[in-house]
């Protein structure tokens, strides 16, 4: 008995993907178990798994096609067995005949010159939506040539009349990206505070750790061990709004902005809170790695509870990081650099930092996120406190 392979739903707001390759050609035999297509959600692109062995006697979906998720794939059986036409496909068919009436009936109504309907199939022109200047509104050759001038502008220009230098179409993931910030804007009361901190205990602690340990440990993985174990008394951050109910989450799971030429995407430590430093450098390096190859899992990349975005590798100061749905925060982390800093009324030579804080105000008051930014300031500056959260 043969089997369909469908379109997984590989997150939860996975909606469609798209065919990238397929590893196998129909006709071929494959092994349970064996790659057989590869496929781009808006997050991720991932290798489906043949689900049986078998022939793979059909492929419903060319590599390019999106597809829905639910919808059959292809069909992996034996010699003889006839696959099955999706109920999609038999959609489709009636659709197309439909169409084809439709457009039989349009060419009898449409009234236009031979000329004009054989330039209007070569450039692949509608002419239902031409108007015609000819006698009784029949569409001429000019007509139709005006509306080619007219799509051919159209691409070389903006709306507002600038010249286009070159149009680049927005991959799923840039336009996921587009799709959830412009939610997050539109859904949630942002607001953002900022913090300016001495950084120094910082610098020194993560220089300490590298030394002790041997690992290549960042600034960020610093913070996320600090993050998460305070947001243990700080319940707001670490929930999410579900119509009139604010859910506290019970595990602490942080995502890590990683910067990809096609985009960004936010690997997730799963209960940070609990790990050691060493074990979050360790997992938080090989979560960038596979950003940056394509081959993070869908586990991988979901389940966050707080976000912490860090731009400081690229020199910026302060920046507003947006909200990443459905969480109720996130961290922006700006660069650390040399700085006087004052200490007991001394100006000394050390390093500052600013931490900008977004959260959903309708979840939480400014108070509530102000304590959590004023705590986490408190730690960074404190050598004693910043030892006792890394259990240096």
């Amino acid at each position: 008995m043969g089997k369909e392979v469908l379109m997984p739903k590989l997150g939860l707001t996975m909606t469609k993907g798209r065919i990238v390759q397929w590893k196998k050609r129909e006709g071929e035999r494959v092994q349970e178990g064996e790659d057989l297509v590869v496929i781009e959600t808006e997050k991720i692109t991932t290798t489906i798994k043949a689900p049986i062995s078998g022939i793979l006697l059909k492929i419903y979906a060319k590599e390019g096609e999106e597809v829905p998720v639910g919808q059959i794939i292809a069909y992996i059986g034996e010699v003889g067995e006839i696959p099955p036409t999706p109920p999609s496909q038999i959609s489709t068919q009636q659709a197309t005949e439909v169409t084809q009436k439709t457009e039989e009936t349009k060419k009898i109504e449409i009234r236009a010159t031979p000329r004009a309907r054989r330039l209007a199939k070569e450039k692949g022109i509608d002419l239902s939506k031409i108007k015609g200047t000819g006698p009784g509104g029949m569409i001429t050759e000019d007509d139709v040539l005006r509306e080619l001038e007219f799509i051919e502008k159209k691409a070389k220009f903006t709306l507002t009349g600038l010249r286009v230098k070159e149009v680049i179409p927005m991959s799923p993931m840039r336009q996921e990206i587009s799709r959830r910030m412009t939610q997050s804007l539109q859904t949630m009361a942002q607001v953002t505070l900022s913090i300016e901190v001495n950084a120094s205990a910082l610098v020194k602690l993560r220089d300490e750790l590298e030394r002790k340990t041997n690992v290549k440990i960042t600034y960020t993985d610093i913070l996320v061990k600090i993050v998460s174990v305070l947001l243990r008394n700080h319940p707001y951050l670490n929930a999410t709004l579900e119509g009139d109910e604010i859910k506290i989450i019970d595990e602490i799971n942080i995502g890590i902005a990683v910067a990809l030429n096609q985009g960004l995407i936010v690997p997730v430590i799963k209960n940070a809170d609990t790990k050691s430093i060493v074990d979050i450098s360790k997992e938080a390096h090989e979560l960038a790695n596979k950003a940056r190859e394509n081959k993070l899992t869908p586990d991988e990349v979901t389940g966050g509870t707080f976000t912490i975005s860090n731009l400081g590798m690229y020199n910026i100061d302060s920046f507003t990081p947006i909200i990443n749905p459905p969480q109720t925060a996130i961290l922006g982390v700006g660069r650390i650099k040399k700085s006087p800093v004052i200490i007991n009324d001394t100006i000394s030579l050390g390093y500052t930092m600013w931490l900008s804080l977004t959260f959903d105000h309708r979840v939480m008051d400014g108070h509530v996120a102000a304590n959590f930014l004023r705590e986490l300031a408190e730690v960074i500056e404190d050598e004693d406190k910043l030892r006792k959260f890394v259990n240096l």
